[in-house]
């Protein structure tokens, strides 16, 4: 990002002075520490809050709407993604009033095919339409140089990827050397940018499961944000652990903060190892307790998830054949 763009995004003015090594230390290594046993009696406390059965129907209408759903293996195939985006479009065949999923997630490689079969539905899922996004970056590793991993990102844009997912240099990070973090970010941010000038949203993989401490992990999210991140996001999916209620609450919170210092909203992605509607919903609560309810909508809130759909749908069929009543927020006890 140019030093106009951290001026308009506040960043030089949060942090005093320009995103250098020791600039970021000072500010980073100067935010209070995670009181770890507070953090994680919070998030239990949390996650044995209930909803209201009118809620309910809501709450998993909402988790799909929010899910991207997701495949990053290596025999992934043009099929492959065309079978997904078929259900990324029709969850549930046999009730069309199944809302959609807000995205599918695939390798840079498979962009054009899912663009192709997502057809007119590809758009904004905030509208109902399907985003299409795409882990770049050398993911899930992040083993590569930055040449690499901008024309990673610049081709899954320019293949008409609406998301990209990078993962930050863990190495790097735990060195501290955080000016570096910081650069690979926002130099991603503007391969990002598209021929319109309009940008990818950028969700920043933070790999929580390798950076060994809530105060990193909280550092790790405020660079991510600092650095030009529209989203934080746990995980790959390919570390344990991944996604966590401690975890996501923590990174919650600091989008909390940061929208409180400088009215500007950021997204969080929970990521791995959500599977049930009963984990996913207590995810849906703790956004709402936390960050707020006008977070529980796409551009600000996400599930990486592939199995997590099909609980959801099973406990959907137990609910309702076809409408149902119930309040379009979360009413809990």
């Amino acid at each position: 990002m140019t030093t106009k763009e951290l001026t308009r995004r506040g960043v030089v003015d949060v942090l005093g002075g320009e995103p250098d090594d020791a600039t970021l230390r000072r500010f980073l290594h100067g935010l209070p520490g995670v009181d770890a046993v507070g953090l994680e009696q919070r998030a239990a406390a949390l996650g044995t809050r209930s909803i209201k059965t009118s809620s309910k129907a809501w709450a998993l209408d909402r988790i799909i709407s929010l899910i991207d759903l997701t495949t990053l293996e290596g025999a992934d195939t043009a099929g492959k993604v065309r079978s997904l985006v078929s259900k990324a479009k029709t969850p549930d065949a046999s009730d069309p009033t199944c809302p959609r999923v807000a995205a599918v997630c695939v390798y840079g490689d498979m962009v054009g095919h899912a663009v192709d079969a997502l057809g007119s539905m590809h758009g904004d899922p905030d509208d109902g339409l399907i985003s299409v996004a795409a882990v770049a970056t050398a993911f899930p590793s992040g083993r590569a140089s930055l040449d690499i991993k901008l024309a990673d990102t610049a081709d899954a844009v320019a293949a008409g990827a609406d998301e990209i997912d990078m993962v930050i240099d863990r190495g790097a990070f735990l060195e501290g050397r955080y000016g570096f973090v910081f650069d690979q970010i926002a130099r991603v941010k503007e391969a990002c940018r598209r021929e319109d000038g309009s940008y990818a949203s950028l969700k920043v993989i933070m790999e929580t499961g390798e950076l060994n401490t809530y105060d990193n992990i909280k550092r790790a999210s405020w660079l991510s944000i600092l650095a030009g991140g529209d989203f934080i996001k746990t995980s790959t999916g390919k570390v344990q652990p991944a996604a966590t209620l401690p975890t996501t609450l923590l990174m919650l919170e600091t989008v909390r903060d940061w929208y409180r210092f400088t009215g500007e909203r950021i997204g969080v992605k929970p990521a791995g190892g959500i599977r049930s509607s009963k984990d996913a919903i207590k995810y849906l609560v703790t956004v709402a307790e936390t960050a707020g309810e006008e977070w529980l909508q796409p551009h600000l809130f996400r599930f990486g998830a592939s199995s997590l759909l099909n609980d959801v749908l099973l406990q959907r069929q137990k609910i309702t054949t076809g409408h149902y009543s119930g309040a379009d927020y979360l009413t809990i006890d």
